[in-house]
């Protein structure tokens, strides 16, 4: 099995995961393929060159780099394995210490490969594309920038207009984003699995402006009727492009899903307890002992 490894050079522990892998690889049968910064550390194994070069990819670092390999890929249905050396590591299949004992489990199969919804935008100047299509895991964000001033948002849901949003910005999310950004905007958790596109404005004007479900076959167009002559487009957090005036950024699902390895054992509401600390403060929530 080719195995495609991209990480984040910041981490501390990232080169004794690079010794354990390159140890280990061999007897599990697999030939790895590192993106140019770990190769550089690496010395092994190969140049991580096309996607369509691997047959799973393992991510090392924390949500932003599984979301970076996620983009990689480009939509090719291999598993993503990804390892957690920071803090939170939402979407990560393992931590540092569980790190060996995954690499085996994978190699042999005892995995689900959780299918998650992504998001393809574009920029949109009439009926014209103006750029690239861009791939998101998490969400899109189309946001006034550094402009110190309410926006007024025209959204549109398969060519319905739902009203103006007057607002900082507006975040279209997948299911698996709905616990990122979106999240900390106010807007729902959605387990990831329930496939849907959800709405939610950034700072909203007024307080009539709800977050909106939508189902996943929906399309959603968002420009400004009165913003500044450019506007933000975000991806995942971490690719930008600037919208001007007079384009729509048109958001839909994404033609393939991206998938995740998931260990049994682990489940969506187990890590929001472990995570984000659903339910409240364990001490503080435990019956008192006489």
């Amino acid at each position: 099995m080719r195995i495609g490894v991209v990480g984040h050079r910041g981490y501390i522990g990232l080169p004794g995961i690079l010794g354990t892998l390159l140890d280990v690889a061999p007897t599990l049968g697999f030939s790895l393929a590192f993106e140019e910064e770990l190769y550089e550390i690496a010395e092994e194994g190969d140049r991580l060159e096309h996607a369509a070069d691997v047959d799973a990819m393992l991510t090392l670092g924390g949500d932003g780099t599984l979301l970076r390999g996620a983009r990689f890929l480009d939509g090719r249905d291999v598993p993503i394995l990804g390892v957690n050396l920071g803090r939170l590591g939402f979407l990560t299949s393992c931590g540092v210490d569980e790190f060996e004992g995954a690499l085996h489990r994978f190699a042999r199969g005892e995995y689900i490969a959780e299918a998650r919804m992504g998001l393809s935008s574009v920029a949109m100047h009439d009926a014209t594309p103006m750029g690239p299509r861009w791939l998101a895991l998490n969400d899109v964000v189309l946001s006034k920038g550094g402009f110190a001033r309410v926006v007024r948002f025209h959204v549109m849901v398969d060519d319905e207009p739902i009203g103006p949003y007057a607002a900082d910005g507006v975040i279209v999310s997948t299911p698996t984003g709905s616990t990122g950004y979106s999240l900390s905007a106010g807007g729902p958790v959605v387990v990831p699995t329930v496939e849907s596109i959800v709405i939610t404005p950034v700072s909203p004007h007024t307080l009539a402006m709800r977050p909106l479900v939508l189902p996943p076959t929906a399309v959603v167009r968002v420009s400004a009727d009165d913003g500044p002559e450019q506007l933000l487009v975000t991806i995942d957090g971490q690719v930008g492009a600037r919208l001007s005036g007079s384009e729509a950024l048109v958001v839909r699902r994404a033609p393939s899903a991206v998938r995740i390895v998931q260990f049994p054992g682990t489940t969506f509401f187990t890590r929001l307890r472990r995570k984000l600390g659903w339910g409240g403060l364990s001490e503080r929530d435990e019956p008192t002992r006489s």
